[in-house]
């Protein structure tokens, strides 16, 4: 028994041979738009009915047809762009007998191209009144039926290309997120930083305490990595002497997919040479708040219906006092092992007895802290087990100069003063090497060509990596990290992609 698919398919294969065979091409390449839904709207949407009906100019648009209304001798039809919609009334008497009854041949998704002039219907509705209307690309599958639209959120994800059809605020989300990458982009550039491009395969998995993606290079028969942070290799370039660098790029880390994670995500890093952790602190201030600021015209965002301010300044917190300021740890039992070993083991961490006391701290605030912080707040003096590639704080060497920014309970920012003194370095790569050996596969990789780059001698610095993922997460609202990525990690489809294919419209 035919599937409904088929007979669809079948159907609009048909109507395309038909066409062809009267000489309608089904996929030409020579229609130029010259104008657009949203030039006609800006332009015409005020002007009164009676003044348009003098307007003698003529328009060529292209767009998707979205509803399909016939009355016999006449037609009204909805086209999209990439500006909006436009309704387009079909005459018979105007296109001429030929023209109209290749039209009865286009169907709902069809591309068309459409030469007319403006006009207001009745109720006032800005029309293009079709002198001329022509096939640009035949639609051979159907669009969801439009009054339920494309809702299931598999399907959203796996046929982006619908899904930004059929729901305008999903392409306005990513719209949103391109404007963020350039406010970025505009940002750094205007305080002197370059914008570079480092390696996406490397030899050695470092930058970020993370599983790798491994891959083969046959010519040289070796493993190599995709990178999981491009950290070691921006800090080469200011050894180079390249003292403000940053790049937006893709990274990839072999976990588990979640409302907060994809295995290929979205990072900027940016290195700044002269500054410290407290710089970047006021420069994220700076760049977070005018960001919102110029997406919504205040400092401010909506999540669950609360509005958090993202004006500075932001809080600062210590990483161990916050365990107990938003944990509720007890202050004393802060520092004590068992304490904690006996606290993780109840919210079912499996805890590795070469984890030291900094690690503990680290993994009771990932369980009871990140998630209940609201207000922009940044956790700083994180402990130096956990942090490799940080540098020591002056006062107190067991933690360093780092920061992580949490906004509505997810980590936007992570940043830190530089470790730049080789020998620290060296020891630090040893004490990961070690603790891989103990089990935790997620500990660095011991990256000896970036010591003898430090070796050379580099200044000063502090480097920050946001998430643009998450960025565009907090600023759209959105819960789920697939909904601000364009096409994000499935499993693949278990049957024959046809068999959930919706009715003709």
């Amino acid at each position: 028994m035919p599937r409904p698919i088929d007979t669809i398919l079948e159907n609009r294969l048909k109507k395309l041979d038909k066409l062809e065979a009267g000489g309608t091409q089904g996929f030409p390449n020579d229609f130029v738009p010259d104008s657009d839904t949203g030039l006609l709207h800006r332009r015409f949407d005020e002007v009164p009915p009676e003044v348009l009906e003098a307007e003698t100019a003529r328009f060529g648009v292209a767009g998707r047809i979205m509803t399909l209304r016939s009355m016999g001798k006449a037609c009204f039809f909805h086209f999209k762009d990439r500006h909006g919609s436009l309704q387009v009334y079909v005459r018979k008497d105007v296109i001429g007998d030929e023209q109209f009854e290749r039209f009865g041949l286009f169907e709902v998704g069809d591309i068309v191209g459409v030469v007319g002039r403006v006009m207001k219907t009745r109720t006032g509705e800005l029309t293009l009144l079709a002198e001329a209307i022509r096939l640009v690309t035949k639609a051979l599958r159907p669009l969801p039926e439009k009054f339920h639209g494309l809702q299931d959120l598999e399907t959203r994800f796996r046929q982006r290309y619908v899904d930004l059809i059929m729901n305008d605020w999903v392409r306005e989300l990513f719209v949103t997120r391109s404007r963020i990458v350039s406010h970025i982009r505009s940002f750094l550039d205007g305080r002197g930083f370059l914008e570079v491009e480092t390696p996406m395969m490397h030899a050695i998995a470092g930058g970020a305490a993370a599983r790798p993606f491994v891959t083969h290079h046959n010519a040289l028969d070796i493993d190599l990595y995709l990178r999981i942070a491009p950290e070691l290799y921006l800090k080469r370039l200011l050894v180079g002497g390249f003292e403000r660098v940053y790049e937006i790029n893709r990274n990839f880390r072999n976990e588990g997919l979640s409302h907060k994670h994809n295995p290929e995500f979205t990072m900027l890093e940016f290195y700044w040479a002269y500054a410290t952790f407290n710089d970047l602190m006021s420069l994220t201030e700076e760049l977070l708040g005018g960001l919102f600021a110029a997406l919504r015209g205040e400092p401010a965002i909506e999540i669950g219906g609360k509005r958090i301010s993202m004006a500075p300044p932001y809080r600062k917190l210590p990483l161990a006092e916050s365990l107990s300021v938003v944990g509720g740890l007890p202050p004393d039992k802060v520092a004590d092992r068992d304490f904690l070993t006996a606290l993780l083991r109840r919210q079912e961490v499996e805890v590795i007895p070469a984890w030291g006391i900094g690690k503990l701290q680290v993994e009771v605030y990932d369980k009871l802290v990140e998630s209940r912080i609201e207000e922009p707040t940044f956790i700083i003096h994180h402990p130096v087990e956990t942090s490799p590639l940080s540098r020591r704080n002056n006062e107190n060497p067991e933690v360093v100069d780092r920061f992580e920014l949490i906004i509505a309970g997810r980590e936007i920012a992570n940043a830190f003063s530089e470790l730049n003194d080789p020998r620290d370095q060296r020891q630090r790569f040893e004490d990961q090497m070690r603790a891989r050996e103990a089990g935790d596969d997620e500990a660095h990789q011991v990256d000896w060509d970036y010591v003898r780059a430090l070796e050379y001698g580099m200044p000063p610095a502090a480097g920050q990596g946001i998430g643009i993922d998450r960025l565009v997460m907090l600023a759209t609202g959105m819960e789920n990290i697939k909904e601000v990525i364009l096409f994000p990690l499935l499993k693949p489809e278990a049957a024959e992609p046809d068999t959930e294919e919706p009715a003709e419209s």
